[in-house]
């Protein structure tokens, strides 16, 4: 016996639907319902009935845009799609199954899209201010490093920032002060510009196996590879160890301090 209200199967003694619980008054399955007396064919009892399912998932749709109710739109509608094609014809409603499926995907894909709009611009801007501290640690990193190859190869203020760098055994000409990424002049987004200022005449007779003068000052920039994108601010130090910055411009000695 099916029933008329969900289309499952039931026993043909039985009097209500083991799914649904509705009073069964469907027809019988064809291998136990044979021919009537006379040889007319069976007919059902009932008129075919329009899927609950299908509906609630059209009004989910329809609602849509309150969050979790897409989801629930698209749950019943393919629920309901499957009942209704294993009813025989006994259910109806397919067109408002698929209708609410298709308002439920769009309620979802406009969700992840709101979701999106807010959470990128966070993450840009979480990111630019990592960077940002990432860049200032490194100021700081540079000109520790400089200060300690001055008084270690007394050549003055490193000629670069690749003789800061450099692996092995440390050298005048590549002391290992600082990190190879770090000495190549960008890192974390930002490029680090290192500027020696009032170099020496010719390498210092005390210096340690030197092949390229120093200075007696520098200056050192960084400076955003994409403002905007991968920072906002630009920083500035010199030998004096004060990191200025400046928002949204490239940093100079008259740049404000940063706090």
């Amino acid at each position: 016996m099916f029933c008329q209200r969900c289309g499952a199967e039931n026993p043909n003694e039985g009097r209500f639907c083991i799914q649904c619980g509705a009073a069964l008054q469907g027809l019988a399955s064809p291998s136990a319902a044979g021919q009537v007396p006379g040889g007319a064919a069976p007919s059902s009892t009932g008129a075919a009935v329009t899927s609950g399912k299908a509906i609630g998932s059209l009004i989910c749709g329809l609602l849509g845009f309150i969050p979790f109710v897409s989801i629930a739109a698209i749950v019943l509608g393919h629920l309901s799609l499957s009942e209704i094609r294993k009813s025989a014809g006994r259910l109806t409603g397919q067109g408002l199954a698929i209708a609410g499926l298709v308002l439920g995907y769009l309620g979802l894909f406009y969700i992840v899209l709101i979701v999106a709009a807010i959470a990128i611009p966070n993450l840009l801007r979480s990111r630019m201010a990592a960077n940002e501290a990432a860049a200032i640690g490194s100021l700081r990193t540079i000109n520790i490093a400089a200060i300690g190859y001055s008084s270690t190869y007394s050549n003055g203020f490193p000629p670069s920032l690749d003789a800061l760098g450099g692996t092995g055994a440390p050298t005048c000409d590549h002391a290992a002060l600082i990190d190879s990424v770090l000495a190549s002049g960008e890192k974390s987004g930002y490029v680090f510009t290192y500027t020696p200022q009032d170099m020496l005449p010719s390498v210092p007779p005390e210096a340690k196996d030197c092949t390229t003068p120093g200075a007696n000052a520098f200056t050192l920039n960084a400076d955003p590879v994409t403002r905007g994108t991968t920072g906002g601010r630009g920083f500035f130090v010199d030998e004096t160890g004060v990191i200025r910055q400046q928002v949204n411009g490239t940093a100079t000695a008259d740049s404000p301090p940063i706090r």
